[in-house]
């Protein structure tokens, strides 16, 4: 593979895909983007400001077989990122997250076929795992099932007897959302089609993604941009069930790093590994932090409520990423709340939270 190479971005224009081209734009390499620029994310379906002049944008989409087509002539590797994001709204727009997701990467992986490139690297997700592994009393590892709705309806949270611990990537996947299904089609997809085709492939699993340029107006993104949307309108973050929850968030540019190691290094060709900080925090702790950051009094909301595919803790070890990439997070959270927050003073966000807690209650998947 050449020194410089030129590298396709799905997604290229969203939030983690535009940090990743500063990145390797920083790295010496040439970066295209393909995006359809989506409302959802880019209202007004234009080119983003951030995007790194450099970045040469395509906007399609990666079903349309002729887009994926123009956009992969001339490339060194692919980064898949294009996705639908959001567990509670894949609950219900299953027919889109499905053809976005899995769909895309099957015309994305026909085409790579018929044009093979030297590289690629898919973004999965944790939600893979449904639960994250524990451990009881005595030290024994325990893979949970998904808590029955029985048990959540009595607002009873906790797993009884089990203390979590961080999750490696051979523990077995509970694919407790239309959202999870779709990311593991994905990284089994690019997998299974790089073996064959001896294309150098690595599935990233990534933990809770945060930064700047999220999609702040989105309901669905990650769950710190949702609560800096809360906070701006000078509104409580809504936490679900009692905010003990325990999950890792890891900074974007931690994230942004990682692809590049995996595209410029072959020790993980082949494999998942999973991206995140290494550590774990509470998400009503995460609530509380983030509004003292930007300077807000406003404790968070605890609804009690349960959202149907939601998980109680799950947080990364990232042992097999250090070993394999020399992957090693370098942002702690109170670092990358203070980026966060200094950002958020020059944004504006529409809170459609209430709206969209109030469509998933009436399809009966929060209670």
């Amino acid at each position: 593979m050449p020194t410089t190479r030129s590298v396709l971005v799905t997604g290229g224009a969203g939030f983690i895909g535009s940090h990743l081209a500063d990145e390797l734009l920083a790295r010496g390499h040439r970066v295209r983007a393909l995006d359809n620029l989506t409302p959802q994310v880019h209202e007004g379906g234009l080119r983003p400001d951030y995007l790194a002049a450099d970045v040469e944008l395509q906007v399609g989409d990666v079903r349309d077989r002729d887009a994926i087509r123009r956009a992969l002539a001339g490339v060194d590797a692919v980064v898949h990122l294009a996705a639908r994001v959001g567990v509670g709204q894949s609950m219900y727009e299953i027919a889109e997250y499905t053809a976005s997701n899995s769909l895309g990467t099957a015309v994305l992986l026909e085409a790579l076929a018929e044009a093979p490139v030297g590289k690629v690297v898919v973004a999965s997700s944790m939600s893979v795992y449904g639960e994250g592994l524990y451990r009881t009393a005595d030290g024994r590892e325990v893979e949970p099932e998904e808590r029955p709705r029985e048990q959540l309806e009595r607002d009873e949270w906790e797993l009884p007897g089990l203390v979590p611990v961080p999750t490696p990537e051979t523990k077995r996947l509970t694919l407790s959302s239309i959202y999870a299904l779709t990311k593991y089609q994905q990284e089994r997809a690019v997998l299974v089609c790089g073996a064959a085709y001896d294309i150098p492939t690595v599935a990233l699993r990534l933990f809770n993604t945060y930064g700047t340029r999220q999609a702040l107006s989105n309901p669905y993104t990650g769950v710190l941009a949702i609560f800096a949307s809360r906070l701006l309108n000078d509104r409580p973050p809504r936490v679900y069930e009692d905010g003990l929850q325990r999950r890792d968030f890891v900074a974007v540019s931690d994230v942004a790093r990682a692809f590049a190691l995996a595209l410029e290094r072959d020790g993980a060709d082949g494999l998942v590994l999973n991206v995140g900080s290494g550590t774990s925090v509470t998400v009503r702790e995460v609530a509380v932090q983030l509004a003292a950051t930007v300077r807000k009094e406003i404790e968070p909301e605890l609804t009690g409520e349960y959202r149907a595919g939601d998980i109680r803790h799950c947080f990364a070890d990232v042992t097999l990423a250090r070993e394999t990439l020399g992957y090693e997070p370098q942002v702690a959270l109170a670092d990358g709340m203070e980026e966060l927050a200094a950002w958020l003073e020059g944004q504006v966000a529409v809170d459609r939270v209430d709206a969209a807690a109030g469509e998933l209650q009436r399809r009966g998947l929060a209670i």
